[in-house]
């Protein structure tokens, strides 16, 4: 190996200093960003009969110290002490005094409290709203394609990829991520855009929701719940007394046991018993 020169051993000493200071000033840079970068969102989380908050991985965040809690929709949650409701912050200030009788998920910068019999609504300050809200319309299905009828079924042809399902089906509701929901009798399955069947006809209902873009249909079989992934395929198999639809990606279930918990999209659940 040839030795290195004086020389030579200088300017490469330099040229790894000139490289660090080149690092060092990137760090230095990218710290505010950092620093703004907002907090990993918080999932209701129960143990027992008490609930806290808990980040993606299941550590716990906040504190069980609540008998309910809600999920966090634009930096905001409900939580419930004894028979009275209140909002908190992700750091677990205070929004408001636990006293309302009745408090709902934020929607559009809203929650519907009730307190001393009135029912009423409150800003992302808690204050007290007298106006009414702006009228926002319902995001409907996207069209994908156009039914096909022929001796009283239903099939479909998707406008894109050419793809047709044939008109054997009693009825087909157009969803989300390129996925319809068909029916034959009285069971309900899933087709994708290729006009695949994904998820078989097993299913007593699958019900989606504007309220969430449709996004994570609830499936229900044997009166039993669960939720679909945006591929059809099962997210999470029917399993749960109740089932409510996702929100700020989560969703609140009811166990067979018939305690409150809440799942991501992922389907991780986010309760212990």
């Amino acid at each position: 190996m040839p030795a290195f020169s004086p020389l030579r051993l200088l300017k490469i000493t330099r040229l790894s200093a000139r490289r660090g200071l080149l690092v060092l000033a990137w760090l230095l840079l990218l710290a505010p960003a950092l620093a703004q970068m907002p907090p990993s969102r918080l999932v209701p989380f129960r143990r027992g009969s008490l609930w806290g908050y808990a980040d993606q991985h299941h550590r716990l965040v906040l504190p069980l110290r609540y008998d309910d809690a809600g999920p966090f929709i634009d930096d905001i949650a409900w939580v419930r002490r004894g028979a009275n409701f209140g909002y908190i912050t992700p750091d677990g200030s205070p929004l408001t005094p636990p006293h309302f009788t009745r408090a709902t998920n934020f929607h559009h910068g809203r929650a519907t409290v009730e307190l001393q019999g009135e029912t009423y609504q409150i800003d992302r300050a808690g204050n007290h709203l007298t106006a009414p809200p702006d009228s926002t319309a319902e995001t409907d299905f996207l069209e994908q394609g156009d039914l096909v009828r022929r001796n009283g079924k239903v099939g479909f042809r998707f406008s894109v990829g050419h793809a047709v399902v044939p008109a054997e089906y009693d009825e087909i509701r157009d969803s989300y991520n390129g996925l319809l929901l068909v029916r034959r009798g009285a069971k309900w399955g899933v087709i994708n855009q290729k006009g695949q069947l994904v998820l078989p006809l097993e299913y007593d209902a699958i019900r989606a929701t504007p309220a969430n873009g449709y996004a994570f249909p609830i499936i229900e079989q044997t009166g039993r719940f669960g939720y679909l992934a945006p591929t059809g395929k099962l997210l999470v198999k029917p399993q749960y007394r109740e089932a409510q639809p996702f929100v700020a990606g989560t969703a609140r279930v009811l166990t067979e046991s018939g305690q409150a918990g809440y799942i991501d999209t992922r389907g991780r659940e986010f309760f212990e018993e």
